[in-house]
C-alpha cells in the first residue's frame, strides 16, 4: 500500500492511494467521500517526525571508496524535522557553502513506539519504508568535522513520494542517485553493513521511537555535488521515486548565516 499525506476540504490526513487517480483517507473521518480524486488534493510532506536519525558509513562499496575501516557499530546522528521537504520542492543550496552533494538512502518510517526492542520483532514497529536525499554541505562538514551545520540546512532532507508498506525484504533493494539522466549512484541495500532491522534495534537501545521517527540507513558509493539548475533523483526498486530541483539560495530569501 502506498501512503501518502494531504490537505483537503481543511482536513490534514494520510490517505492510500487506490488508483492512479484517487485516494482513500486512512483516518476514516466523517463528511469525506470513500473516494477522493487526487486532482482535488493539496499534497502535504510525507512526514513529521520527532526526530530523524541518520546512520553514516552503512555501505561496504561507500567505506571503500572513502577508505575508511568498517565501523564496529552503527554511527549515528540526526537530522531536523525542519529540514524535511516533499517530492517536487526545490533543494536550495546555501550561499556559505560551496559544495552540496546527493546521498541516496532508504528511509525507515516507525508505526508505533519502540523502545528496546530485538532485532527479531523490529518488522512489527516500522510501518513503511520511502526514498530520502540525506543532502549535505560538503565543504561545512570538512571544516567543522562533524556533521550538524552540514546536514540540517532546510530542504536538506527530501523524502517521499510515498510511504510503501509492503516490502518484502528491505535488504535487497536496489537504490540510485540519478542527476540530470546521469547515474551517480547505483547499489544495493544488501551492500550495507548494518541492516535496517538491525538498525531499528540498535537506535531503539538509545532512544524512544516514536510513531513517524524516521531512520536515514547510509548511502552507497558516488556521492557527488550537485548544481542549480540540475534535477535530482532517489530511486528504490519496490519502494519510489523521489524527484527534486536544485536551486541556489536567493538574497531575499537567506537560509544560512553568512
Amino acid at each position: 500500500m502506498r501512503i501518502i499525506r494531504v490537505r483537503y476540504k481543511d482536513r490534514a490526513f494520510y490517505a492510500a492511494i487506490t488508483s492512479p487517480d484517487t485516494v482513500r483517507c486512512l483516518n476514516r473521518e466523517e463528511g469525506l467521500e470513500d473516494e477522493i480524486p487526487l486532482a482535488s488534493l493539496e499534497l502535504l510532506p510525507l512526514i513529521r517526525p520527532s526526530k530523524i536519525v541518520c546512520v553514516g558509513l552503512n555501505y561496504h562499496d561507500h567505506a571503500r571508496e572513502m577508505d575508511l575501516a568498517l565501523p564496529e557499530e552503527p554511527i549515528l546522528f540526526l537530522k531536523p524535522p525542519s529540514s524535511v521537504i516533499g517530492p517536487g520542492d526545490p533543494i536550495v543550496r546555501p550561499s556559505c557553502s560551496t559544495r552540496v552533494d546527493h546521498e541516496a538512502e532508504l528511509a525507515i518510517v516507525i508505526g508505533k513506539t519502540a523502545r528496546f526492542v530485538p532485532e527479531a520483532q523490529v518488522p512489527q514497529y516500522i510501518f513503511g519504508y520511502t526514498c530520502a536525499n540525506d543532502v549535505t554541505a560538503r565543504d561545512l562538514q570538512k571544516r567543522d568535522g562533524q556533521w550538524t551545520r552540514a546536514k540540517s540546512f532546510d530542504t536538506f532532507c527530501p523524502v517521499g513520494p510515498w510511504i510503501e508498506t509492503e516490502v518484502g525484504d528491505p535488504s535487497a533493494l536496489p537504490i540510485r542517485a540519478v542527476v540530470n539522466g546521469e547515474v551517480r549512484q547505483e547499489s544495493n541495500t544488501s551492500e550495507m553493513i548494518f541492516s535496517p532491522y538491525r538498525l531499528v534495534s540498535f537506535v531503539s537501545r538509545v532512544m524512544t521511537l516514536l510513531p513517524g521517527d524516521v531512520i536515514l540507513t547510509g548511502t552507497p558509493a558516488g556521492i557527488g555535488p550537485l548544481k542549480a539548475g540540475e534535477e535530482v533523483s532517489i530511486e528504490i526498486d519496490g519502494v519510489g521515486f523521489l524527484l527534486n530541483p536544485v536551486v541556489d539560495e536567493g538574497p531575499d530569501e537567506p537560509t544560512s548565516m553568512q
